[in-house]
């Protein structure tokens, strides 16, 4: 009797052993599709969104070695028509699809990954840190002239716009100057040129995402309202977007899971708001694209 309780109890151990294995092996299905994993993926578009996909592209990689993640600005123009002829993996974009004219949104899928404030900045040498909604219209649209016109120095106001068909430049146009176009002025593909460029010109305006906010220039304040991420989640700070991945509708394996990835509590909970992003999952209220914004 007692062999045979001895027999089932090593029996027993092994199934278990067995189980552990196997529930190991089903356990670990990601990290075996995580193997099954390779080529390349290329993302290309928003400047505003770009700082986030190559960090998150960078994490991604080290999670699957054989996948390298490729991300190129160029403007939400760009990312828009390239996903759209499907010569790229990833179409990033400040904007949606629908507000893209010749866009075939039929084609391919909206993945909302984060969203994104924007704000203007102005060279530190004007002595202005908040105007109202109305003196950034008329600054941008060439009624005001220089900053003395709005308590700044006597300094000739020097505007910097991003290129057209610039996701950042549509959203702050849209919701920073209530749809009014900027004044013809320079133009620059790339937001970390725009910083650089505002930093060192004297009487300088532009717009950034708050990713690249630093201390070479000032952000400033809109009728008093600080460009947070905090402002931005309750609508209080208006100038926002989401940030867009668009994907093929048959999209890759590999490209379908860095989607994924990018939904993750990894990148949500992390480099979304350590890179001054806010998570789609914080926000406390929706934007239609037409602009109708409602309670979540």
């Amino acid at each position: 009797m007692k062999k045979t309780i001895g027999f089932m109890a090593i029996a027993m151990s092994a199934s278990l052993v067995l189980a552990a294995c196997g529930n190991g092996g089903a356990s670990s299905d990601s990290d075996k599709e995580s193997k099954d994993l390779s080529g390349t993926i290329t993302a290309v578009g928003s400047s505003a969104l770009q700082p986030l996909a190559e960090e998150a592209g960078k994490a991604f990689t080290k999670e699957n070695s054989k996948v390298t993640v490729n991300v190129q600005g160029g403007g939400s123009g760009q990312g828009l028509s390239q996903i759209a002829a499907g010569t790229v993996d990833v179409g990033n974009s400040d904007v949606f699809a629908e507000e893209k004219e010749g866009v075939p949104t039929d084609k391919i899928k909206d993945n909302k990954v984060a969203v994104v404030g924007m704000g203007p900045i102005v060279n530190k040498d004007t002595g202005v840190k908040d105007i109202s909604k109305e003196q950034l219209i008329g600054i941008f649209t060439g009624k005001i002239k220089n900053w003395k016109e709005v308590g700044g120095k006597d300094l000739e106001i020097t505007v910097i716009n991003r290129a057209e068909g610039s996701g950042t430049r549509a959203t702050f146009e849209k919701w920073g100057l209530d749809g009014k176009d900027s004044v013809k002025a320079q133009e620059q593909d790339n937001s970390g040129t725009v910083r650089q460029m505002v930093g060192k010109t004297p009487g300088a305006i532009s717009y950034l995402a708050f990713s690249y906010f630093d201390d070479s220039v000032t952000a400033l304040t809109v009728d008093k309202v600080e460009p947070t991420e905090a402002n931005v989640q309750t609508n209080d700070w208006k100038i926002w977007a989401y940030e867009h991945m668009y994907t093929k509708k048959d999209a890759n394996a590999q490209t379908k899971a860095f989607i994924k990835f990018m939904l993750s509590d990894e990148i949500q909970k992390g480099a979304v708001s350590d890179l001054g992003y806010s998570s789609v999952n914080a926000m406390k209220v929706e934007r239609s694209v037409d602009g109708k914004v409602t309670d979540k």
